[in-house]
């Protein structure tokens, strides 16, 4: 089977299906064939640094000359390798041990995987153009794996994630993608692993999942730079559980997220539980990097962002919470809330729950706000509850229902606001005329991607069909 294996030579012309360079040396004097030998020599052993083997898989069967499987192309195939797929794959594939593989349709065409790909103990893998299909499990699942790319890829309609990140790896998603529809959330991360969800070459969806659209725990990292749609997942826990699961993102045990619209907005909207659900000492940061759009969560089951359990969320400029039939920001046991620059918490709660708020902040919490608009919420703009804390300066309070700030008798509130009626303004006590505290914010700062997208644009070069 190696002979169906291709290497391409600088120094000379390419036999296709096998691997042999051809080097045409016309007649010469003793003299010039020595010279003519030597750079022979020296082209060789260049060609050998920089070859590129290319491993051709037909799935139908239309092809006798290449592989009939990805499995028997992955057999042989070795660093630096492509393997090139078309057709429909009825396999599990498994990368294991390697380094510095592609594996994935022609560069603008997409092949078709019944069944799951399992990356693991490899590095420098990147995947292209492959829709995959598990009726048994995951999509993709990645284990121990460090550097894989997933560009242009999607996992629809699997039983399982529609891609599976854990112990210690670390993913790229380029969009364009999609991860809908599967029956165990859309992506799932775990074991300190990290997937970054990159659009520089189109939009990511992530909807319609049974669980959350995202799915972080177990100390990993999730982060999207823009451009990404987290919409309808749904709720596959009992109505009396203790944790919902149709979220758009749920974080858990010390993990951290990052949602920012870097290559454009992002949209987080219509899923069961809420849009976000950030708790066990975990961290949420939502912010904006120059790109047209905004950070957009938006009728979202009862709540916008659950927050809680030692966990912190911060918003920095242009998030917009609306619509929810609870509160926009819910805080409980020690969730804290930072909120910086011109976001929006506006029209969440209803009338007939006296727990409405723009803001919830409960049970030893705290709500840290450097301007902002809290406007057209059912209740007040902030509710303070249980030994909770407001510090408020620079935010605008508009059209609340029943006022600015109302606190129980636990709470209190640090405020440029000035107490009014109690029914339309200010309801708290105040611990102290210290003022509030003295502060400077650092949005986060967008990572480079440099390297990402060179991998990219060297699969566009190499990656064609013969």
């Amino acid at each position: 089977m190696s002979t169906k294996g291709i290497t391409l030579s600088l120094s000379g012309h390419v036999d296709r299906n096998t691997s042999k360079t051809i080097t045409a040396l016309g007649t010469c004097s003793n003299f010039c064939r020595a010279g003519l030998l030597l750079l022979v020599v020296m082209s060789v052993l260049v060609t050998a640094a920089r070859a590129q083997s290319y491993y051709y898989v037909d799935c139908s069967g239309t092809n006798p000359n290449d592989y009939a499987t990805i499995g028997a192309a992955l057999a042989v195939a070795g660093s630096g390798s492509y393997v090139i797929v078309t057709g429909t794959c009825n396999e599990n594939v498994t990368i294991s041990n390697a380094w510095n593989l592609n594996l994935g349709a022609a560069y603008g065409q997409t092949a078709n995987i019944a069944g799951g790909v399992t990356v693991t103990g490899s590095n420098s893998v990147f995947l292209y153009g492959l829709n995959v299909t598990n009726p048994f499990g995951d999509a993709f699942n990645i284990t121990s794996s460090h550097n894989v790319t997933l560009w242009n890829c999607t996992a629809n309609g699997n039983q399982g994630s529609g891609v599976s990140v854990h112990s210690l790896s670390d993913v790229t998603v380029d969009g364009p993608g999609s991860f809908d529809e599967n029956g165990g959330g859309g992506l799932t991360l775990n074991d300190n692993s990290f997937l970054t969800v990159l659009t520089f070459a189109g939009p990511v969806d992530i909807s319609g999942n049974h669980g959350p659209g995202v799915s972080v725990g177990g100390g990993a990292e999730f982060a999207t730079l823009g451009n990404t749609a987290i919409e309808n997942n749904i709720n596959t826990a009992a109505p009396d559980a203790t944790r919902q699961d149709g979220f758009g993102i749920q974080e858990v045990s010390a993990s951290k997220a990052q949602v920012a619209t870097c290559y454009g907005g992002n949209q987080i909207s219509g899923n069961e539980s809420g849009g976000v659900d950030v708790r066990e000492h975990s961290f949420l940061s939502i912010w904006g990097c120059g790109a047209a759009g905004g950070n957009i969560l938006q009728n979202n089951g009862a709540v916008g962002l659950e927050v809680g359990l030692g966990s912190e969320v911060a918003l920095y400029s242009n998030v917009v919470i609306s619509g929810h039939t609870g509160s926009g920001v819910e805080l409980y046991a020690q969730g804290q809330l930072y909120m910086f620059g011109p976001n929006v918490i506006s029209q969440n709660g209803n009338a007939g729950d006296a727990r409405s708020a723009g803001v919830v902040v409960d049970g030893n919490s705290e709500a840290y706000l450097r301007g902002g608009t809290l406007s057209k919420n059912e209740g007040p703009g902030i509710l303070a509850l249980v030994n909770s804390s407001v510090d408020s300066v620079g935010a605008t309070f508009s059209g609340n229902a029943d006022g600015n700030v109302t606190c129980d008798s636990s709470a209190y509130l640090v405020s440029d606001l000035l107490p009014s009626n109690p029914h339309h303004g200010v309801v708290c006590r105040t611990p102290h005329h210290l003022g509030n505290r003295h502060d400077h914010s650092f949005a986060p700062v967008a990572p480079d991607f440099t390297q990402q997208m060179n991998r990219a644009a060297q699969y566009k070069k190499f990656a064609s069909r013969k």
